[in-house]
């Protein structure tokens, strides 16, 4: 199923956050019942090779493919869908300007400005003919704009109101570095929660997709009640170690 097809059936989607440069790794993260697997080239240590290879990783495992550009990488938008990722996920989108330029590299004229040369998403993507690909793209490929500053959330509606974003992103600890003006990394920072809340509210009284990463698993449900629709759970190093401490303790008890 199309990233853009689950999202309307409006539940709650669960992604594996792919960080470690490894294909295989990738892979492995789109056999396990993720709805979804994230490759991130932001924070994460893959490169440009081990993003585009693990693309393929995860699409053979018959998951969707999201990335995480690094801050500004908009040649890398349209490159990533061109390599078959079905979203791109862009940090520090601060203004409506910031979300214009993304957006206009995500989608192809007259909504944006993203030039044509899908051959590897075609190949992973077989049910489009290269017609049926541009006819199908700008609607099926997700622009995630993420809201991390107040800035950001200060410009949010008119961010949400940019023709060609298609969602939100919310990076709780960022936020809540900015929120605090500098003062710490605290995403349950309680003043932080009614700005989560109203993010969400936000984007899906405008018909938007809102997604977050989810710092502690059991909030997902209460972020889905805010209308996310997308959560992120844990780095690939993260899964790891929390999957060896509960084998661990069943061998050791």
């Amino acid at each position: 199923m199309k990233l853009r097809d689950a999202w309307t059936e409006d539940k709650m989607l669960i992604t594996a956050w792919s960080t470690s440069p490894s294909v295989e790794m990738a892979g492995a993260l789109a056999r396990c019942p993720f709805d979804t697997v994230t490759v991130d080239m932001q924070h994460g240590a893959h490169s440009e090779d081990t993003a585009f290879a693990s693309v393929r990783a995860i699409s053979v495992a018959g998951k969707p493919a999201i990335l995480r550009i690094p801050v500004g990488r908009n040649d890398l938008a349209s490159r990533a869908l061109d390599m078959g990722f079905e979203a791109v996920i862009a940090p520090m989108i601060n203004s409506v300007a910031d979300a214009v330029a993304f957006a206009r590299a995500m989608k192809y004229p007259p909504q944006g400005e993203r030039s044509w040369g899908p051959m590897r998403a075609l190949q992973i993507h077989k049910d489009y003919t290269p017609e049926r690909y541009f006819q199908a793209a700008n609607a099926q490929t997700l622009a995630l704009a993420m809201i991390e500053t107040r800035e950001a959330f200060a410009d949010l509606d008119g961010i949400l109101a940019t023709d060609g974003i298609d969602g939100i992103f919310v990076g709780p600890s960022d936020l809540s570095i900015s929120w605090s003006n500098g003062a710490g990394v605290d995403p349950n920072n309680e003043d932080l929660q009614d700005v989560i809340a109203q993010i969400g509210r936000r984007a899906r009284d405008a018909g938007k997709f809102a997604a977050i990463f989810a710092v502690n698993p059991a909030d997902v449900p209460r972020f889905a009640k805010m209308g996310y629709r997308l959560a992120a759970l844990n780095t690939d190093p993260g899964i790891l170690h929390a999957g060896a401490a509960v084998m661990l303790e069943q061998a050791r008890s």
